[in-house]
């Protein structure tokens, strides 16, 4: 794990990183941030190959609020597609599907609080 100090618009905010693989990574942002930003979080569902029956689940990085969802059951999807908007620390976070595929299953709705690693929707490939 590593900290850094960033200062973005006269706000600085530490932040500790954990390499998680080539392709993920997760942060941690310690501060209190003005309301109305915007950041895009990398989606911890598992890899393709720890798909369920049903698809690969998209699940919560962080507690928060479900603000919007982009899509609908049916829906195609690309893979880093923005699904839901999550409102986390005064921030909004797009959450993007992994995987490319179509949607499955949406287990949340407007509004609606989640914990981290609550499945937000599920994509079937």
């Amino acid at each position: 794990m590593k900290n850094y100090r960033i200062t973005v618009n006269g706000n600085t905010y530490d932040v500790q990183v954990e390499e998680l693989g080539a392709a993920a990574q997760s942060a941690s942002v310690q501060s209190s941030a003005p309301a109305a930003q915007s950041a895009s979080v990398r989606s911890t569902a598992p890899a393709p190959a720890a798909q369920s029956a049903e698809g690969t689940p998209v699940s919560a990085p962080m507690p928060g609020n479900i603000l919007d969802i982009k899509v609908n059951v049916g829906d195609s999807v690309a893979a880093e597609q923005v699904v839901v908007v999550l409102e986390a620390m005064k921030m909004e976070n797009d959450i993007v599907t992994p995987v490319a595929g179509k949607v499955t299953a949406i287990n949340v709705s407007k509004g609606q609080s989640v914990n981290s690693g609550d499945v937000l929707i599920t994509v079937a490939g």
